[in-house]
């Protein structure tokens, strides 16, 4: 029986849309994905104690605000302190490119903007949590 990959998708800081993140949520549990989905105003606190609490793959951040280049990295921090440096945290919004690159740099996953259909979404996270667990296979076999 194949595992079935745990994303939590969460709003992180005072953005009040969440249109974007309910249609992904919707979108990646269509596809088979079993999905948490915290709703608005989450602190990057209560994102990462929920991703601890739920055992999940990937974090997903819908973030149109424009505070990404401080959401993004203080989740994934609270994440590597957690023990749970080898989880996804990826995301969506109104991101710049160059911004998008930054994150990139400090290991935040591919960014999806405006645009980006769901397919793309969904095949980047299974490939994503397969490369994972491939690598962790191959580590466990040594």
């Amino acid at each position: 029986m194949e595992r079935r990959i745990r994303v939590l998708v969460a709003k992180p800081g005072l953005d009040g849309h969440d249109r974007g993140a309910k249609v992904i949520a919707a979108a990646l549990r269509d596809a088979g994905m079993e999905v948490i989905y915290t709703g608005l105003h989450q602190t990057p606190e209560m994102i990462a104690s929920t991703a601890l609490q739920e055992d999940v793959d990937v974090v997903a951040l819908s973030i149109l605000s424009g505070a990404h280049m401080t959401l993004f990295p203080r989740v994934k921090r609270l994440l590597e302190e957690q023990g749970m440096g080898d989880v996804l945290v990826t995301g969506g919004g109104i991101i710049p490119v160059e911004d998008a690159e930054e994150l990139r740099a400090i290991g935040i996953g591919r960014l999806f903007t405006p645009g980006t259909t769901t397919e793309q979404a969904v095949d980047y996270i299974r490939s994503w949590v397969e490369a994972r667990d491939a690598a962790g296979s191959a580590r466990e076999a040594e």
